[in-house]
């Protein structure tokens, strides 16, 4: 039966790390933007094409 309580204070010494170290990355704003990464792959194409089409070299 005593180690039934060991394994429950583990568990909950275990969650108290997690939560500290999620208030930690939140505070440091780790979640602040969610969209932008999302959508910034689908316009890597656009940048590219538009720097191929117009050339910066002088003729």
């Amino acid at each position: 039966m005593s180690i039934i309580y060991m394994l429950l204070a583990i568990s909950v010494v275990v969650a108290l790390i997690f939560f500290v170290l999620f208030i930690i990355s939140v505070r440091s704003g780790q979640y602040d933007d969610t969209y932008t990464p999302s959508v910034r792959m689908l316009f890597d194409d656009e940048l590219v094409k538009s720097k191929e089409e117009n050339p910066t070299n002088l003729k």
